[in-house]
């Protein structure tokens, strides 16, 4: 399931959001609906650490799985159809 798929039926929070005023006038004027907008920006963002801190947590495995392939080559290589 996709993170925005986690969201879509969750229950909405009504929040306070500080944002440029010609931002926000622009926004209407290309009647953009900003909740929908800022919703999908905070996924974006959240989307993005929780990719920078899988990375930051699984780095050893990672250093050590392209060290491995370095020195012995992909394993079951002889196999590759390319």
């Amino acid at each position: 399931m996709t993170l925005a798929g986690n969201y879509a039926t969750a229950q909405k929070r009504a929040t306070n959001v500080s944002l440029a005023e010609t931002l926000i006038a622009e926004a209407k004027a290309l009647r953009i609906n900003v909740s929908q907008a800022a919703e999908a920006g905070v996924m974006r963002a959240v989307a993005e650490k929780r990719a920078e801190r899988w990375l930051a947590e699984n780095r050893e495995a990672i250093e050590s799985s392209n060290a491995f392939v370095e020195t012995c080559g992909l394993p079951l290589e002889q196999f590759r159809m390319f």
